[in-house]
C-alpha cells in the first residue's frame, strides 16, 4: 500500500497517510477539521525488495543464459578464428 502525502489550502497542515490505492482520497484536515484538504503528486518509493534474497537467475528467460554464455567466450562461436568464421566475428583468424 503506498503513502501519499497531504496538505490542507486552510491551515498549511501537511502530513502522510498510508491508504490502498483503491482508497477515496481524505478530504477533512485532521488539524482544523475543514474540507480544504488535497492529495499531494508524491515522487513515489523506491523498490524494496524483501526475502532471503535473489539469484542471478531469477526472472530471466533461456535465451538469455545462452547469450550470457557467448558474451563469457567474447561473444565468439566454436567457429571463430577459422575460415569459417561466421561475419562479425571479432576474434583474429589463425594463421596456418
Amino acid at each position: 500500500m503506498p503513502t501519499y502525502d497531504y496538505a490542507c489550502s486552510a491551515c498549511g497542515h501537511r502530513f502522510e497517510e498510508f491508504q490502498s490505492m483503491s482508497a477515496d482520497p481524505l478530504k477533512k484536515c485532521p488539524a482544523c477539521k475543514k474540507q480544504k484538504l488535497e492529495r499531494l503528486i508524491g515522487t513515489g518509493a523506491g523498490v524494496i525488495f524483501k526475502g532471503s534474497g535473489f539469484y542471478q537467475t531469477d526472472y530471466r528467460g533461456t535465451s538469455y543464459a545462452t547469450d550470457a554464455k557467448k558474451d563469457e567466450a567474447g561473444g565468439c562461436t566454436p567457429k571463430c578464428g577459422t575460415a569459417d568464421a561466421p561475419t562479425g566475428c571479432k576474434m583474429p583468424k589463425k594463421k596456418d
